[in-house]
């Protein structure tokens, strides 16, 4: 590197966004770090992580599966809300067919504890697991993902409005992550090749 001049771009540190002090029901750890997935819609995880621009933050939840690491659902807002989270599943849901019997995973945010999220998992047959208080490795897949977005895209650029972090968001995972950026776990496969092999589409 030192030879051809080139330098890694700088990893940022970047706040927390759970918020765990609350009273809401918090569900088991039954993921229990066993991120290896068999089959397409057995394991699921998801998160929030947010992004600077200059009208304020954008706020980003997201839905990796484990088995070809795709990005089933994400969705965006202004606000760090329940909605947020609704959103996201509802996407993921929709794309994969409306499975049950997912193990879902999250860390265990006032969001994703909320009577109106943990309805939505038990109407539509999700197990529901949540990391321990104050532990990212029990969410290791999905910190991993957000590090890959900010670090390989987002660092360095500077966004005037919501709307050009949006645009520059789904590019990545619709269009670079999914289609063009191989995965050493899928076998060098892009998750969307890797995923469709599996389906047999």
């Amino acid at each position: 590197m030192q030879e051809k001049g080139l330098r890694s771009k700088v990893v940022k540190k970047y706040r927390a966004t759970t918020n765990s002090n609350h009273n809401l029901p918090v569900a088991e750890n039954l993921l229990n770090r066993e991120f290896h997935a068999d089959r397409l819609n057995e394991k699921w995880v998801s998160d929030i992580t947010y992004v600077a621009t200059d009208e304020g933050w954008l706020y980003v939840a997201g839905i990796l599966d484990l088995y070809g690491h795709e990005v089933v659902g994400w969705s965006m807002g202004e606000r760090m809300t329940k909605e947020l989270v609704i959103d996201c599943l509802n996407q993921a849901r929709g794309r994969r067919g409306h499975p049950r019997g997912v193990l879902l995973h999250s860390d265990r945010g006032s969001q994703y504890c909320s009577h109106d999220y943990q309805h939505l998992l038990m109407k539509h047959g999700f197990i529901c697991s949540m990391s321990r208080k104050g532990n990212c490795w029990d969410n290791a897949p999905m910190e991993s993902f957000w590090g890959k977005l900010k670090q390989e895209w987002l660092n360095g650029k500077r966004f005037k409005t919501r709307a050009e972090a949006r645009a520059a968001i789904f590019w990545y995972i619709e269009v670079f992550y999914r289609r063009l950026r191989p995965h050493e776990a899928n076998d060098y496969q892009t998750p969307e090749a890797y995923t469709k092999a599996a389906a047999n589409f």
